[in-house]
Order: C-alpha cells, then structure tokens, then sequence
C-alpha cells in the first residue's frame, strides 16, 4: 500500500515523539525530519497539517473544558453529525463509515471527529485513503495526549510496516 510522503513524515514523528507535547517547535523538528532523510517539500507540507493539528486540538481542550463546566452543553445520545457535500466527495463512504464506527466504539469524542473532519479535509485528493484517515486519527489521538485503548490501537495500526507504537 502507497501512502504519501507527507504521511510517511507523521507516522516517523508519531513514532518518534510518543507525545505531541514531547514533539520538539517546528523549526527543530524541520532540522531532525531533513537529517533523516525527508524532502523539503514533504517536510513544509507536514510541518504546516502539524501546526493546524495544534492549533485545532488547543482550540478543542480549551471547548471541552469549557463546557464541562457547563452541563447544558452536553452532546445528546441522539444528536447527529450531518456531512456536508464536499465531505462525502472528499472522504468517500469508507471513511466516513470508519469514523462512524470509532464514534459508535466510544473512541472518538464529537470534538475529536471535529479535528479529524478539519485535518483530513485539508489533505488534496479525494477520496481519502482509509489508511491515511487512520494515520489522521492517531495524530488527533497524538496531539491532545491521549493513547487509544489497545485494541483501537490495533484497529488503527492494522498495517504494521507503517506504524507500531
């Protein structure tokens, strides 16, 4: 299975820096991704998708905190996330099912389906590559320092050439 080299970048700093908060700035990061062997331009694209993430992920623990405190807020058990147009084109129906059934394991919180929503529409070409969205999905997990339960893990890391944590 081919995956991109901006995805061949994350899945070497998702096994390279357990955490995202262990994950050096992006400027040293660019420096440690050019020593291993990384094209420039594989490097800028996954450096920019990286900060996104961040500032995705920093905007979503600050909400969930936020409205933890408040209760009304809660998400009901009934309500329902409507995919847009461009959603559906871009994602295809396996990967919106994929992201369908992590929400339905429990595993995927609305806030974090958000972020993946947000970082798999900013990756060209449609429609998406399950494995690439699984590589997504584990960065979501990565950034905000959450590990998934290990037989999600398994679920995400099916193809153990790419990535083994």
């Amino acid at each position: 299975m081919y995956i991109g080299p901006m995805f061949e970048v994350l899945v070497f700093v998702y096994e390279n820096y357990w955490r995202g908060d262990a994950c050096p700035e992006l400027e040293q990061l660019g420096r440690k991704l050019s020593v291993a062997g990384f094209e420039v331009d594989d490097i800028q694209q996954a450096l920019s998708w990286l900060d996104e993430l961040n500032l995705a992920s920093h905007k979503t623990v600050l909400i969930d905190i936020s409205q933890s405190a408040r209760e009304h807020h809660t998400e009901s058990a009934q309500s329902l996330r409507v995919y847009s147009v461009a959603e559906q084109d871009h994602l295809g129906a396996t990967c919106l099912g994929f992201i369908n059934f992590l929400e339905s394991a429990d595993v995927l919180s609305p806030h974090m389906r958000e972020i993946v929503l947000d970082r798999a529409m900013a990756i060209p070409g449609q429609p998406m590559d399950l494995d690439d969205l699984k590589i997504i999905v584990l960065m979501v997990y990565w950034s905000i320092g959450l590990e998934p339960d290990a037989l999600i893990l398994d679920e995400l890391c099916d193809d153990t050439d790419r990535v083994a944590h």
